[in-house]
Parts: C-alpha cells; structure tokens; sequence
C-alpha cells in the first residue's frame, strides 16, 4: 500500500510538471527575447518584459488547454479508480 502511495505522489509531481511546462517554457524564452532586446537597444523599462510574458503564456494555455484538460481528466479518473485500494 505505501509502494502505490509514492507511485501516487510520483504520478502527481510528473502531471504537474507536464501542466506547468508549456507555459513557464514559453515565459522563460519570451524573457530571454525581451532581455536581449533591452540589452541591444539599451532600453531598461522593467514594464516591458510582463505584456510579452502575459501575452505569449496566455496564448499557450489556450493552445494548450485541451491537452492539459485530458492529462487531468485521465489522472483524475486513475486516482478514483485508485481510491478503492487504498481503504483496506
């Protein structure tokens, strides 16, 4: 029983991951673009780092939703099926 509890945390660390992935990607490499492009251009406008970001994560999300939606719904559906082992 405590061999599937941990598989249950690894389970759930790694559909985390998979979730936030996507996004913290894509606000990392947005970053990078707008830091190398103050760092040319010499402007240092802290402002201008956070619309890209929101941006381009907001439309990975919405690219992304019905795959993340899918991931959850199936580890959703293993964990009640899971249920049942766990109240020995």
């Amino acid at each position: 029983m405590e061999a599937k509890l941990i598989t249950l945390g690894i389970d759930t660390f790694k559909v985390a991951l998979m979730l936030a992935l996507p996004g913290l990607l894509v606000g990392m490499f947005i970053g990078l673009a707008v830091s190398i492009f103050q760092a040319t251009t010499q402007i240092n406008e802290m402002t201008l780092s956070f619309i890209p970001k929101i941006v381009g994560v907001a439309i990975v999300i919405i690219l992304t939703m019905p795959w993340m939606l899918n991931v959850m719904i199936d580890f959703t559906t293993e964990v009640f099926n899971m249920m049942p082992t766990f109240v020995e």
